[in-house]
C-alpha cells in the first residue's frame, strides 16, 4: 500500500498508458482504440451496463459487427476430424431464452475439454458476427465465464451486479478494457476535481473521483447515471470557458468605432431600395450598428434562412464602415459565390459602386473583386485599388489572405458561410487591419440555438427568420425511381413545362465525372449502402444524357468547381441574363446563386447529400415572383433511413427543424468540427443538441468564474481539464464548425 501511495504521487491523468498497464497492454490501447494515456482510457465510458443475470438479445446482432454477448451455452456438438487437414469442429449453441447463436472452435486435436468447460455456463463471448449456412456464428470467440454462485445471498448479489461493456475492437475485448480501467483507478487514488467547489455544490454533482469510479464499475444500477451527469457538465463547462474566456479577451481589445453617418452612401443606399426591409432585418441591422459604434470589436453571427437577406444586412454594414472612412472585406469559399456577390452587391448599389466614374454618386464607393485565377493585369488593378482606398468593399476568396494583399484600413471582416473556413483563414484576414477589425459571420444553414452557444459560443447571434414579402412557396418532391424509373420522366418534362412557360431550371448531381472521378461534394449523412451499389451519377455525363434525349433542343450548359473562373463566370452570366434554360451543376451552386427566373431543380441521386445541403440547394429555386418546385430523385427504397430524410425535406420549409434532422443524425464530433481533423472528438457524453439545459447552466456558471479569474490563476485543475478537454488544436475545431 504504501509503494502504492508512493507511485500515486508522481503520476497523473497524463500519464502514458505503458507506465500504468504494461507495454503489452498499452499497445492495442493505442493503436485499435487511440487510447494513449490515463485520461484518454478513463474517458473511455462504457456503451451500455448489463446485470450478469440480463441476457444479451441476440437478435440484433448484425453480420461484420464486433460484439460481445452475455449468453448461456445450451449445448455443444463435437465434430471429429475430417479430410488431411483432420480439423476437429466444436460447435456451441448459446441462447439468450428467445434466440441463438453458434460458436465455433477449431483444432487439430480432441476439443472435448473446452465442451466441459462451456456446457451450462454463463459467460461473455465476444468476436465478428458472420454466417454460416444462414446462421450467425462467432468463429473463434475470446470467453470470459462468469464465476460460480456459492449461496442465495451471493447469487443475489452476484445477479444484480453491473457489468460495464465498452466500445471495443478485433482481439481487444471489452474484459481486457475493463481490466485496463480498473489498473489505472488502483494506480492513480483520488483524482484532483477540476469543478470549482461553489459550482459542484449548485449543480449538486458528485466529487470527480467518485463519478469516475462509479462510472466504470458501478455498483449499483443508479451509479452510471450519476457519475454520466457530472462528467457530461465537465464537458459541457470545460467548452464554456474557452467561449468565456474568448468573449472577454474580445471585449478588451480596442477596436475603431465606425458609426456611420447620415449622409452618407448607407442612407442613399436605403433611399434607393426597391422594398422595405423586414423586421427581422430592420432589428438585426440595429443590433450590428450598436455593435459597430462601440469602440470594442464586434464579434456577430448572423444566421438566416435561405432568402431571408442577410446579404442586404451585411451590405449596410459595410456601407457604414465605408462612410466612417474604413474598408469591408467579405471573404467568401468559392470563386463563384465570391462572383455572385460582386454582382449582387453591384447591381444592389448601382451608381453608388461608381465612385470616381461618369455618372457615379458622391457618397459612393468602388466593389473590387480579388479571385485566385485571375489576370495578372485585373489582379494589379484590384491590389491598388485595395492599397489605396479606392475600394471600399472588396470581395473575394482565399485570395484575400495572401500577403500582397494589403487594405488602407481594413474596418469589417464579413466571412460568408464560415463553416467552410478555419480559424487561421478568418484571423489571417483580420490581421490585415491596423486595429481589431469588427467581425461579422454568416451563415444560410439554420443552427439549433444548443450549437450555436457550444460552437459559436463567442459570438453574439442574431437570427433571420422572416423571407421578405410576396416571396413564392417552394414545393419539394421525393421521386423514386427504384421501382417507377418512368417517375423520372416526368421530372424531365417539368423541366420542359417550365422553360415553355419562360422560366430556368437547375440540375444537380452529386460529382463531376472526369477522368479523375472525385465527388466534389456530398453529405454527411449519405446512404452508404447506395454508394457501395455504384457510383454516383456525374454532371458530364448527365450533361450529355439530358442533351441527346429528353431536353434535346434547349439552351443546357454545365457548371462545376474544377472550370476555369472565367467559364464559371461566363455559364453564371449567360443564366442571369436569360440566355441558358438549364444549368447542370455540383454543389459549387449550393449558396449565393440568385437567378430569380430558375424555377425548378432536379437533385439527382438526392440521398448522397445531408439535409441542411438539400435545403441550401433548393434556396437557389423561388427566388422571383413565381413559385419553386424541387424534385429530389432517388434510388433508396421506401422506409429506409436514407428515404425518410428525402421525405423530411420534401415536407418542410423550416431550416431550423431541419438542421436540428441534420444533426441528430450525425456524430458529435462531426457537429463540433472533430472529424476535419482526423482526430477523435472531446465530448464523449455532451450532446449538444439534446443537453440544452446543461450547457445553459455550464454557460452561467463558466461566465462567472471567468468574470472573476479571467487566467484561472486560482483554478489550476480548472486549467488542466481544459488542456485535456479542449486544447488549442480543438479550440480551433471549434472554430471550424
Amino acid at each position: 500500500m504504501a509503494r502504492l501511495r508512493a507511485v500515486s504521487q508522481t503520476i497523473g491523468l497524463q500519464t502514458p498508458l505503458p507506465r500504468l498497464v504494461g507495454d503489452r497492454t498499452a499497445k492495442p490501447l493505442a493503436s485499435k482504440l487511440g487510447l494513449y494515456t490515463a485520461d484518454d482510457l478513463l474517458r473511455h465510458y462504457p456503451r451500455r451496463y448489463v446485470h450478469r443475470g440480463e441476457l444479451t438479445n441476440l437478435a440484433d446482432l448484425r453480420v461484420g459487427e464486433e460484439v460481445t454477448v452475455l449468453a448461456k451455452v445450451a449445448r455443444t456438438a463435437a465434430y471429429p476430424a475430417r479430410g488431411e487437414r483432420k480439423v476437429t469442429r466444436l460447435e456451441v449453441t448459446v441462447t439468450d431464452g428467445t434466440g441463438t447463436l453458434t460458436l465455433t472452435f477449431f483444432a487439430k486435436h480432441s476439443q472435448q475439454w473446452l465442451a466441459d468447460k462451456l456446457a451450462g455456463r454463463l459467460g461473455l463471448f465476444s468476436g465478428t458476427v458472420d454466417e454460416f449456412r444462414r446462421q450467425r456464428q462467432l468463429v473463434h470467440p475470446e470467453y470470459l465465464l462468469l464465476e460460480d454462485v456459492v449461496d442465495v445471498e451471493d447469487a443475489q448479489a452476484y445477479a444484480n451486479q453491473l457489468i460495464p461493456i465498452y466500445p471495443a475492437a478485433a482481439k481487444l475485448e471489452t474484459w481486457k478494457i475493463q481490466a485496463a480501467v480498473a489498473m489505472v483507478l488502483d494506480t492513480l487514488g483520488d483524482l484532483p476535481d477540476p469543478l470549482p467547489e461553489a459550482v459542484r455544490s449548485r449543480r449538486g454533482l458528485l466529487p470527480f473521483t467518485e463519478a469516475v469510479r462509479l462510472v466504470h464499475p458501478p455498483q449499483e444500477q443508479g451509479d452510471p447515471g450519476r457519475a454520466k451527469k457530472r462528467l457530461r457538465y465537465d464537458e459541457a463547462f470545460a467548452l464554456q470557458v474557452v467561449m468565456a474566456q474568448r468573449r472577454a479577451a474580445s471585449a478588451a481589445l480596442p477596436a475603431t468605432p465606425r458609426a456611420g453617418s447620415s449622409t452618407g452612401a448607407l442612407a442613399d443606399f436605403d433611399a434607393r431600395l426597391p422594398f422595405a426591409l423586414t423586421k427581422g432585418q430592420q432589428q438585426v441591422a440595429a443590433e450590428i450598428s450598436t455593435d459597430l459604434a462601440r469602440s470594442q470589436p464586434m464579434h456577430r453571427l448572423l444566421q438566416g434562412e435561405v432568402g431571408s437577406g442577410k446579404t442586404v444586412v451585411a451590405l449596410r454594414a459595410m456601407l457604414a464602415v465605408v462612410d466612417s472612412g474604413g474598408q469591408a472585406a467579405l471573404l467568401a469559399p468559392t470563386e463563384v459565390l465570391a462572383q455572385q456577390h460582386h454582382r449582387s452587391i453591384t447591381e444592389m448599389l448601382g451608381p453608388l459602386a461608381e465612385r470616381g466614374l461618369l455618372g457615379g454618386a458622391d457618397h459612393g464607393t468602388r466593389v473590387a473583386l480579388l479571385t485566385g485565377s485571375q489576370s495578372t493585369a485585373v489582379r494589379r488593378q484590384m491590389l491598388a485599388d485595395i492599397d489605396n482606398a479606392e475600394a471600399g468593399i472588396v470581395v473575394g476568396t482565399h485570395a484575400l489572405i495572401q500577403d500582397k494583399v494589403e487594405f488602407n484600413d481594413l474596418g469589417l471582416v464579413v466571412v460568408d458561410e464560415q463553416h467552410r473556413f478555419g480559424v487561421e483563414q478568418r484571423d489571417a484576414l483580420r490581421a490585415k487591419a491596423k486595429t481589431p477589425p469588427h467581425l461579422l459571420v454568416m451563415t444560410a444553414t439554420p443552427i439549433p440555438r444548443t450549437v450555436a452557444m457550444t460552437v459559436f459560443g463567442d459570438l453574439d447571434v442574431s437570427t433571420l427568420t422572416e423571407l421578405p414579402a410576396g416571396r413564392p412557396p417552394i414545393t419539394s418532391h421525393v421521386v423514386p425511381t427504384g421501382d417507377k424509373p418512368h417517375f423520372l420522366d416526368r421530372a424531365w418534362q417539368r423541366i420542359r413545362e417550365e422553360v415553355t412557360a419562360g422560366h430556368q431550371a437547375f440540375v444537380v448531381t452529386p460529382r463531376i465525372g472526369d477522368d479523375e472521378g472525385a465527388e466534389e461534394s456530398t453529405g454527411d449523412d449519405v446512404a452508404l449502402d447506395l454508394l457501395a451499389a455504384r457510383p454516383p451519377v456525374a454532371v458530364v455525363d448527365v450533361a450529355a444524357q439530358l442533351r441527346d434525349g429528353p431536353l434535346a433542343g434547349l439552351r443546357l450548359e454545365v457548371l462545376h468547381g474544377r472550370l476555369p473562373s472565367e467559364t464559371k463566370e461566363d455559364v453564371m452570366r449567360r443564366f442571369a441574363a436569360g440566355e441558358t434554360d438549364v444549368v447542370v451543376a455540383t454543389t459549387v451552386i449550393e449558396v449565393g446563386v440568385d437567378v430569380p427566373n430558375a424555377t425548378v431543380m432536379v437533385v439527382m441521386d438526392a440521398e448522397r447529400f445531408g439535409v441542411s445541403q438539400l435545403h441550401q440547394l433548393r434556396g437557389r429555386i423561388g427566388r422571383g415572383s413565381a413559385p419553386g418546385l424541387c424534385l429530389l430523385v432517388t434510388e433508396a427504397e421506401e422506409g429506409s433511413p436514407a428515404r425518410e430524410r428525402l421525405e423530411a425535406v420534401a415536407a418542410t420549409l423550416d431550416g431550423f427543424e431541419l438542421s436540428r434532422l441534420d444533426l441528430e443524425t450525425r456524430r458529435e464530433g462531426d457537429v463540433l468540427g472533430a472529424s476535419q481533423s482526423g482526430r477523435r472528438s472531446s465530448l464523449r457524453l455532451l450532446r449538444v443538441i439534446k443537453d440544452e439545459d446543461v450547457i445553459e447552466q455550464a454557460r452561467e456558471d463558466a461566465t462567472e468564474v471567468v468574470t472573476a479569474d479571467p487566467e484561472l490563476a486560482g483554478h489550476p485543475e480548472l486549467r488542466d481539464l481544459l488542456d485535456r478537454l479542449v486544447s488549442d488544436d480543438r479550440a480551433d475545431y471549434l472554430d471550424k464548425a
